[in-house]
């Protein structure tokens, strides 16, 4: 358990760090848990439902200092696409998902995240970017019965810009640049030095801890203001209204869904879900995997990724026996935690007692929150994930790049899914691609000198023959060749095999075929393939 590597040292001055940061992120928690629900089209208590296990469970389970569990903008944009705005998907989602990652930590399988490359993982969060915050737009106008597909989403949107609700638009936008005023400043705020006057550092602190939890401040000031119009006798914003008080009862999720017409079965439910059952658990470890990463790096420390997968699996599954919907590492509540100064994982207990304490006690207050403010904090939270600058960067960097990028952000408009898993196979045909083609550098003397510029692997081979026949015997008069093998480190079967074709090709033109440079494990498979004229040597010169 990594909790026992820190536990036993835990010092008593990192006990005031950590019950800050707590606070903190629990300040941040609770308003976007709300508006995380609305984005995953869940009755709104199933956010908070799914903000407090994760916080728990990471402290025991998690070797990140700084990381957060729970419901972000991507995973409730994805529930919302898998779930079917039904709780009871929702909840078995989480489970099947924290089983898939469960055991994905265990087999030592988190390499595979590594496949999906950088490009495809931009691509995706700049268009979800998009989607979600144009998702939003109907709850800051006040419009109801906006489709949820994309380009149905913009054409409602557009079509119906004329019954926009004048009370949710004037909330809604004083929100958004409430919030954008108050990210500003705390960027831009300078460190106070411990030689500062105290007015001045309390000045500090008062910015910066308004700044921190400006999603709770903006939702509180929202919420006042339609109480005050609830009490004058009118109500010009569409509210939250009633959440059950109380925590979750503690029971396994279901396998089965009462409809109308019969009982939907859990092999029905799962068939439903498709391809989200593979998408929704790779897409919260990637989630997970990288912000841990960052993190760390950032401030000196290492994590276990395997550590990782078995800590959001574990809180997958244990989540989804009190209701919640699947979580993963949040981005900005990280940021927060790390900002706030947390020591250690124990933060988290603090937020995940915030949570509690306000499923408890609070749920009657949240019915007065506008929908125009909790689609005025998604908005806010997700913008940043646009990378415009990404474009730029893969133009001048490799542009072949642009094609998985570009290929992933454009159907993921039309579909998440599509967009993510044909992102992943253009990827993928680019990196068979080199690998089939590996450069090859053929210099002119005696004999030619041929060079691969990488490993060679079965898909080469024949590539690799062609060019070594067509140079070799294209030059006047033919010629002998060397094959310098120093950057293969290892080769297969089919290798061998189209070497030995080489050999008695050119052996039948009336050439020969020496290799140099060899490292050891490939010199012993090619001599233990006991090829027929095969001479080896260790440096072109020597050859």
């Amino acid at each position: 358990l990594p909790i026992l590597r820190w536990l036993p040292r835990y010092s008593r001055a990192w006990l005031p760090l950590d019950l800050l940061a707590g606070l903190a992120v629990g300040l941040t928690t609770v308003p976007q848990a709300l508006a995380y629900a609305e984005l995953a089209g869940l009755p709104l208590q199933y956010g908070l439902y799914s903000s407090f296990m994760g916080c728990f469970v990471y402290c025991f389970l998690g070797t990140a200092k700084d990381v957060t569990l729970g419901p972000t903008a991507i995973m409730s944009l994805l529930v919302s696409s898998y779930a079917f705005h039904e709780p009871v998907h929702a909840v078995l989602l989480a489970f099947l998902s924290g089983c898939i990652q469960l055991a994905m930590g265990l087999l030592h399988l988190g390499f595979l995240l590594d496949f999906i490359s950088c490009p495809v993982i931009k691509g995706f969060t700049s268009a979800a970017s998009i989607t979600i915050s144009f998702n939003q737009i109907k709850n800051i106008l006040g419009l109801q019965g906006i489709p949820r597909q994309f380009f149905l989403q913009v054409y409602e949107t557009l079509r119906r810009i004329g019954e926009t609700r004048a009370g949710d638009a004037v909330l809604g936008l004083t929100c958004l640049a409430a919030l954008g005023g108050l990210r500003a400043m705390k960027s831009h705020l300078p460190q106070a030095a411990p030689t500062e006057p105290l007015a001045v550092r309390i000045s500090c602190l008062i910015v910066w801890i308004s700044a921190t939890a400006r999603n709770a401040l903006v939702v509180l000031f929202a919420g006042l203001v339609a109480y005050s119009f609830q009490v004058m006798g009118s109500q010009p914003f569409r509210l939250t209204g009633s959440i059950p008080q109380g925590l979750p009862a503690f029971r396994p999720p279901r396998f089965s869904l009462a409809a109308p017409n019969g009982t939907v079965p859990f092999r029905s439910m799962v068939q439903d879900m498709g391809v989200g059952l593979a998408v929704v658990p790779l897409m919260g470890l990637l989630e997970t995997v990288a912000i841990a990463k960052a993190f760390a790096s950032q401030n000196g420390y290492r994590i276990d990724p395997d550590q990782e997968l078995l800590a959001l699996g574990a809180a997958n599954v244990l989540g989804s026996f009190i209701s919640s919907y699947p979580i993963t590492g949040s981005f900005g509540r990280t940021a927060v935690n790390a900002q706030s100064g947390v020591c250690t994982p124990a933060g988290g207990l603090i937020t995940g007692a915030l949570v509690l304490l306000s499923l408890a006690y609070l749920t009657s207050l949240f019915y007065y929150i506008p929908k125009a403010a909790l689609g005025a904090v998604i908005i806010s939270a997700v913008v940043p994930m646009f990378d415009a600058g990404i474009f730029r960067t893969l133009w001048r960097v490799k542009r072949l790049d642009l094609v998985p990028l570009c290929v992933t952000f454009l159907l993921c408009f039309w579909e998440v899914q599509y967009g993510i898993v044909a992102g992943v196979l253009v990827s993928g045909i680019l990196l068979l691609y080199s690998i089939a083609r590996p450069p090859i550098k053929v210099s002119e003397g005696d004999v030619l000198l041929v060079q691969p510029g990488s490993s060679l692997h079965f898909p080469a081979v024949e590539h690799l023959r062609k060019s070594v026949c067509s140079c070799a015997l294209a030059a006047s008069p033919p010629r002998s060749v060397i094959l310098d093998c120093c950057h293969i480190s290892s080769i297969d079967y089919t290798v061998v095999v189209g070497l030995a074709e080489l050999l008695q090709e050119l052996r039948r033109h009336g050439l020969s075929l020496a290799f140099c440079g060899l490292e050891d494990p490939v010199l012993q498979v090619l001599l233990s393939a006991d090829l027929e004229g095969f001479r080896h040597f260790p440096s072109p010169e020597e050859a």
